[in-house]
């Protein structure tokens, strides 16, 4: 799908989806619970069904919308692996959480995926597998794991990605003894480790971090079944945050402000972004905020911003620093991309009248419909469905607000 946006300022009220991340987490959580878990404000985007889906092929129950999940059944024994394929979509949130827990759960499974996310780094994982004696293959398309996890000592780096560290935190409290995950290097995405150890604790399992590099997971635990609600998106109130950014009286609702969410960093940042001279923002722990604040910087007019400590961003659903570069640059932007960071020479318009590809990423088809509203010419956005990984009413929200949008 095509859309053509004409710049214009937006304004009004809007309420960010819920936290795709939050609602992972506590999906995967309600599924191994005792009994059955009431959750409420779940949004289906892409990501989403992609968990609910995987947990059904685990054999939990779960209803059509995600509200109400019957874990009981999932934990009455190690059974063989799951028979079907774990169809993970994109999301690389279902694929690293469940690879331990269907281990821990079943003794294995089978997964696959779309876009890039066979192809996105699973080695610490295979590192672990070598190490305890677990078997894996992974071809065409599909990766295959055989064996139990065993509790013990289990090594991680702290800078690939967290979602390693999650899986790992779900599965282990389910083992017969008590485990440690012990970081070989320091912690980045750290936010995203306290929503999981909160969502666990929500569910009555216990697992300490000591704050530097070392998880205390005791053995022999069960998740008991809550009802939960979904608290708002800081992730993708972002974008919004964005359009406050360029002039737009854009009101912006339902957030958290007591939040664990690494990305409620925004708010910070976006302050940091009013003053004047060279600014660098560091996002080792906010990887997901670059696309908006991109945008920002793009448009801090005679101002230089460097988004620093970004190199991640490469193993996305895109090379997130070569889209945004290539984006940006297409609407008239300067931009210099390095291999860990850009450096953003702002302006105060940019020229547009130009199509630019989505890259088949949700996060770089809003970026480009936040940085059109100061555009001279039209901007024709390819590939803008994508954004129904992670915010699917996204293009109704931005034309509620004034958003000028042609669907070609």
């Amino acid at each position: 799908m095509n859309l053509v946006i004409t710049p214009t300022l937006l304004e009004g009220r809007v309420a960010p989806p819920p936290s795709k991340s939050q609602a992972h987490r506590l999906i995967i959580a309600a599924a191994l619970s005792d009994g059955f878990c009431r959750l409420s404000n779940v949004d289906l985007s892409e990501d989403i069904q992609a968990t609910l889906r995987c947990m059904r092929t685990l054999d939990a129950d779960a209803s059509a919308d995600g509200t109400i999940i019957r874990g009981a059944d999932l934990v009455d024994g190690h059974e063989e692996p799951a028979p079907e394929v774990m169809d993970c979509g994109e999301s690389g949130s279902t694929l690293r959480f469940l690879i331990p827990v269907a281990l821990a759960l079943k003794g294995g499974g089978k997964f696959t995926g779309h876009g890039r996310l066979m192809e996105r780094p699973q080695e610490p994982y295979f590192a672990i597998f070598r190490e305890k004696g677990i078997a894996y293959e992974q071809k065409n398309g599909v990766l295959t794991v055989h064996g139990r996890l065993t509790p013990g000592v289990y090594a991680l780096p702290g800078n690939v990605s967290s979602q390693f560290i999650t899986g790992l935190l779900y599965a282990l409290p389910l083992l017969a003894g008590d485990s440690e995950i012990r970081l070989t290097t320091e912690l980045e995405s750290r936010g995203y480790v306290e929503m999981t150890l909160e969502a666990l604790k929500c569910f009555g399992v216990e697992a300490q971090y000591d704050g530097k590099r070392t998880f205390h997971v005791p053995g022999n635990q069960y998740y008991q079944h809550r009802d939960l609600a979904i608290e708002a998106d800081w992730s993708n109130a972002a974008f919004w945050y964005g359009a406050k950014f360029l002039g737009c009286p854009v009101e912006i609702g339902g957030l958290d402000g007591n939040s664990v969410q690494g990305d409620r960093a925004i708010a910070g940042f976006y302050e940091r972004m009013q003053g004047k001279g060279r600014l660098e923002l560091d996002v080792s722990q906010c990887p997901d905020l670059v696309p908006p604040l991109a945008a920002m910087a793009a448009l801090r007019g005679g101002e230089t911003t460097a988004i620093v400590n970004a190199g991640r961003l490469r193993i996305k659903e895109s090379d997130r620093l070569a889209a945004v570069t290539q984006v940006l640059g297409a609407l008239g932007a300067r931009v210099e991309e390095y291999e860990e960071h850009l450096v953003i020479h702002g302006r105060d318009r940019l020229e547009g009248g130009v199509t630019v590809s989505g890259y088949n990423d949700h996060r770089i088809a809003m970026m480009a419909a936040i940085a059109a509203i100061r555009c001279q010419g039209p901007v024709t956005i390819a590939g803008a469905e994508c954004v129904k990984k992670s915010y699917p009413r996204f293009w109704e929200d931005y034309e509620r607000l004034g958003g000028n949008i042609a669907r070609g």
